[in-house]
């Protein structure tokens, strides 16, 4: 069971001056098995937000077709910089994670202004792959429109996230969840457990009743109308994000949601 400490602080008031090894031990103090402790997606450098303001399509003689890119990262970075980029999944004024010269990305990839394609594009534009973040490689990281311009891109991702790989033993069930592992660590500082799901409900409810022909396979069933929910749109970034930091692999809104709400 993987579990980020930016989730678990969420739910339980840890000292912040308990860093990551302090964390840890309170952990295995209270029976639960660390096998890793992983920093995800750890980049060092200018790794941006920037703007799309044009691109220019050009087809190469080998049969693929680039962006030559006009990418607003910031004043303080240099304002607007050419940079090539293969990917087709982003149009003008979408917010995009620059990797500029001197950022060195996972597996000690350091970019550099380099000449390619008959320009010289100063800088990447990165997909999840690249970053660690993700499997996901069929085309960049578009962010929300939310985004600052230049501001930096790793925390807007969730990157240099810590991340708890836990063995989970048969007797510790419930740890099979942020709130479980959460409640363990509540209990170790002696502060409340921030429950989401803790929501007082209405002593009546008005709902449909349903007849289960084989309680053996199942004595409850719960269903919930969803309203106004648009299946296509993407899912939120925050949750793709979270999926991923999970060893999940984000595939569309209606199954990221299903997911998520089992963590």
């Amino acid at each position: 069971m993987r579990a980020p400490l930016s989730w678990l602080r969420e739910l339980v008031d840890i000292p912040a001056d308990q860093d990551v090894d302090e964390v840890a031990g309170r952990l295995v103090r209270a029976g639960l098995e660390i096998e890793d402790i992983e920093t995800v997606g750890e980049v060092t450098g200018p790794l941006v937000v920037g703007q799309v303001v044009e691109f220019h399509d050009e087809p190469q003689s080998n049969g693929k077709t680039i962006r030559w890119c006009q990418v607003n990262v910031g004043e303080a970075h240099g304002g607007v910089r050419g940079i090539v980029c293969g990917a087709s999944n982003f149009a003008v004024n979408d917010f995009v994670v620059a990797a500029l010269p001197g950022t060195i990305l996972p597996g000690g990839f350091e970019i550099a202004a380099r000449k390619t394609y008959g320009h010289v594009s100063d800088g990447m534009l990165c997909s999840s792959r690249e970053l660690g973040l993700g499997e996901e490689s069929d085309g960049i990281i578009t962010l929300d429109a939310a985004a600052e311009i230049g501001s930096d891109a790793l925390s807007a991702l969730g990157g240099g996230e810590t991340v708890f790989d836990l063995a989970v033993t048969p007797d510790r069930g419930y740890c099979f969840s942020l709130r479980g592992i959460a409640r363990e660590l509540a209990i170790s500082y002696e502060t409340a457990l921030k429950d989401p799901a803790a929501k007082s409900l209405p002593e009546s409810l008005q709902a449909d009743r349903a007849v289960i022909d084989d309680t053996t396979a199942a004595d409850h069933l719960l269903v919930l109308e969803v309203e106004g929910l648009d299946a296509s749109a993407p899912s939120p970034e925050w949750m793709r994000q979270r999926l991923t930091h999970l060893g999940m692999r984000p595939i569309s809104l209606i199954v990221d949601i299903t997911n998520y709400v089992m963590l």
